[in-house]
């Protein structure tokens, strides 16, 4: 089974969620499958088959964190420093607009672009790899070639 790169926090933010699945939201819902069922005729019941769909989807979640936590491989960003790799917190200056916009580098599991947490499969994220500070990346997006120069690497 392949390893999954993840930060601490991104792990610690997963086992919360899986915990917090277990004790509140799996209770929760099989209380409400059990106040459905009381309702009489299923085949007619909304709430029976809302509840059910509900507890699909959180069996389902359950699964598959507890497959990404027993293939999580976390990495302590603290003790990288040098080129970019993964744990990199990078600053960036867009050639075209000028904009600065900073990112970390992180596992495809806990990305979130709109948090800065840059996919390290992301075109963008193999384009940083290896680079330095003082270094240009050319990257193709979707909305054509990119520019960017690194402004800053750090880690921790």
């Amino acid at each position: 089974m392949e390893k999954i790169p993840i930060t601490r926090a991104g792990f610690d933010a997963l086992e919360e969620e899986l915990r917090q699945l277990k004790s509140q939201e799996r209770p929760a819902v099989i209380r409400a499958i059990a106040e459905a069922r009381e309702h009489g005729d299923l085949s007619e019941n909304a709430e029976y088959h809302a509840a059910r769909e509900k507890q699909s989807f959180i069996e389902g979640r359950i699964k598959e964190l507890e497959g990404i936590l027993a293939r999580a491989e976390v990495i302590d960003p603290a003790r990288l420093s040098g080129s970019v790799k993964f744990g990199a917190t990078v600053t960036l200056i867009d050639g075209e607009t000028e904009e600065e916009r900073t990112f970390t580098i992180v596992g495809e599991v806990e990305a979130n672009i709109e948090l800065g947490l840059l996919n390290i499969r992301s075109p963008l994220a193999r384009a940083l790899i290896g680079k330095e500070e003082g270094d240009c990346v050319e990257v193709r997006t979707p909305g054509g070639e990119r520019s960017y120069e690194i402004v800053s690497i750090r880690y921790g």
